[in-house]
Order: C-alpha cells, then structure tokens, then sequence
C-alpha cells in the first residue's frame, strides 16, 4: 500500500502545491485525472522518488521513502517500481530489444522480454530501431520496459499523452491486462479513459496551489 501524509511541494519559493492524503491499495488501478498544472506529475514524481517533497511523507507498506537518501530512493525504484516516462526515455538509434536491456547496467534481470513485448504486441519489433517505430509503438516499448522488472508498483506519466486516442485507448487497455496483480497508478488528461481505472482520483479537488502572497487557488 502507498500512503501519503501532508504532501508538499514548493517550486522556487514561489509556489506551492498541497495534497490531500491519498492511499493507493495494493493490486488496484488509479488514474489521477486533471488539467495540465494540477500537479498530476508532481505527485507521481514524488512517488517515484524523482524528486523530493518539501513537506510530508510518502509511505510504501508502512517504510515512509521521502525521507530517504536519494541513492537508497533510487535503489528503490529500480528495484520496486516500474516508471512509463511521458516522453519515453528511449534511445532511438538502438533497437527495442537494446533498450530494455539496458536495464541489466541496473542490476535488472530481462529474462521477461520476449514475453512482456509479446503481450503488448510489438514482439516482432523486438530487432527494430527505436526510429523505425510509429508513436504507439515506441509508447508500447516505454511501457515493456517497465515491465519486465517484473515490479509490483506501476507509475504512469501520461502513457497515451503522444497518441490519438483510438491508440492510447489500445495501449491503456494493454497496459492493464499486464498489471493485473499490480498497483498501477497513471497520469492522465483524458478523461475519456478513466473508465478503463478501478478508480478515479480528481487532482483538481485533492491539490491546491499557493502563490508567492499567500493566496490559495485550486488547480
């Protein structure tokens, strides 16, 4: 279970965004829902231990990370979460099969691969460049990649946010047929594919945002 607690984040003493406490339960899927700014990615990076609150606690099975160095955070997300960055992180002039391996430079085993990619579709990619692929299909690598850690945690960040949304519809629905078991937590625009999520969490009504004077906005 992930739990946080008086969530903070402060951006150049200018603005600060304040969470409510939220809990995600163990082997279910979240969609944290909201216009760009609401503090979607804010959060997810926190979770992520990307980077650090200025105020509160994150809670993995009752180990509160935040507070942790950011070698043992690290350490942690290698080995407990899988991360689908909003723009990949893909190196294009490699192939599919390449860029996953690169997880064994972590300590990552990738014996899954083969598999993984097999159920998302593109197992027959596997031997092509990154450059070579359509949108969806580098979409379908990102998320491969954090599969095959085999992790119990699944962050999201915007993982249909380059696809149209016949596509992005496709690759959600794929995203969680694999994270069956999972907790899965997504960050999303679309409000078209909320229904796909076991819930739905409104960041317009869980974050606020205060400016340099002192006032409160919902965001």
């Amino acid at each position: 279970m992930i739990k946080t607690e008086n969530l903070v984040k402060t951006f150049d003493l200018d603005t600060t965004i304040k969470y409510k406490d939220l809990i995600f339960e163990d082997a279910k899927s979240y969609v944290l829902l909201g216009a760009s700014g609401c503090g979607k990615s804010t959060l997810l990076n926190m979770m992520a231990g990307v980077i650090t609150p200025t105020g509160g606690s994150i809670f993995f099975d009752g180990e509160e990370m935040s507070r942790k160095t950011q070698k043992q955070k690290d350490r942690f997300r290698i080995e407990k979460i899988g991360y689908i960055f909003q723009d990949f992180k893909l190196i294009e002039d490699m192939t599919v099969e390449d860029n996953i391996n690169i997880l064994r430079l972590e300590g990552v085993k990738t014996a899954e691969m083969d598999a993984v990619l097999d159920a998302l579709g593109i197992l027959g990619k596997k031997k092509k460049k990154v450059r070579q692929l359509s949108g969806g299909e580098r979409q379908r690598v990102a998320i491969a990649r954090a599969f095959v850690k085999k992790p119990q945690i699944i962050l999201a960040d915007e993982p249909t946010g380059n696809l149209n949304y016949e596509i992005g519809r496709a690759v959600v629905t794929q995203m969680l047929t694999i994270a069956k078991g999972k907790t899965l937590v997504a960050v999303t625009h679309d409000d078209r594919l909320a229904e796909l999520f076991d819930e739905v969490i409104d960041m317009n009504a869980v974050a606020s945002s205060v400016d340099g004077s002192g006032v409160t906005h919902r965001v």
